[in-house]
């Protein structure tokens, strides 16, 4: 197998990979090493990318099926994989603070899994900048395995087996109205609040702001836990902020992963980021 450039990016998570272009496309050894070091690391930034659409797209297909854009299918059942993460429109417009897709995008400073609330959550979301703010503008990660490791063994025991409703709507409407086309794609689906890495048997729970409440629990100890876990996993110690440099691809493991959004001052700066995602194996409840 190809052997990658690996540089820590927190004590203990994420990597900084250098020497891959991911655009001039890459053979299989190559592709079965970021694979791996998804599997270990959860994020991955590679820098200096000359990235375009295009590539990004092709990059996208190496790693699996790439995921529509769950926003403009459910409002138009228009299929789009690319998506921006920012304010800018084009070369020479972008949305101001005051602007309703800045708003919308608001949602993204939430604690979230992308797509834990499909029936095939997300494997992998990549992220690459073209244009980044000079304050602000961060994305922010945190480790459901590591928080999940930190667990008294009792506390792993007992949440094992439970199952978790995620609800995107419950989220996202708690920031801005959820266009009701949008909203009745979306229905609630049930997870596994404990996932296992198939690569390398390592745990972790899956939770985040759209994770709504338990399966047979009452509304308030669904709460309980769901905090309680949330909380664990973004303490301070377990938090690792990502700021963006132009060039930057990240490459970020859903099935792990809570980030956010950090904020910035939109109608101050421009943010231009393009985003895909892989189709997870497919439901939670499927995996062993």
């Amino acid at each position: 197998m190809a052997q990658l450039v690996i540089e820590p990016l927190h004590e203990r998570f994420g990597a900084r990979v250098l020497g891959v272009d991911v655009t001039a496309g890459l053979d299989g050894d190559k592709i079965d090493a970021l694979r791996a070091a998804i599997d270990e690391h959860s994020v991955l930034c590679l820098p200096d990318q000359p990235m375009t659409d295009e590539a990004q797209l092709a990059f996208t297909r190496l790693l699996g099926e790439p995921e529509e854009n769950h926003v403009q299918f459910g409002r138009t059942g228009e299929r789009v994989y690319l998506g921006t993460i920012g304010n800018v429109l084009d070369a020479a417009t972008a949305r101001d603070t005051d602007d309703p897709n800045t708003r919308f995008q608001r949602a993204n400073e939430l604690w979230h899994s992308d797509s834990s609330f499909r029936e095939i959550p997300s494997y992998v979301s990549i992220l690459h900048a073209y244009e980044v703010p000079g304050e602000g503008g961060d994305t922010l990660f945190a480790s459901m395995r590591t928080a999940y490791e930190d667990l008294p063994a009792a506390r792993q025991a007992e949440i094992d087996p439970l199952r978790v409703w995620h609800d995107y709507v419950f989220s996202r409407s708690q920031i801005a109205p959820v266009d009701p086309n949008h909203a009745a794609s979306l229905p609630p689906v049930v997870n596994k609040l404990v996932r296992t890495n198939p690569g390398n048997g390592r745990k972790n729970f899956y939770v985040g702001s759209h994770a709504r409440s338990i399966v047979g629990w009452s509304g308030i100890d669904s709460r309980r836990l769901i905090d309680e876990l949330n909380a664990c996993a973004t303490v301070e110690a377990n938090i690792y902020r990502h700021r963006w440099t132009p060039g930057d691809t990240v490459i970020w493991d859903n099935r792990t992963m809570l980030h956010r959004g950090g904020g910035y001052d939109a109608t101050r700066w421009r943010r231009h980021l393009r985003q895909t995602r892989v189709r997870g194996a497919g439901p939670t409840l499927a995996e062993l």
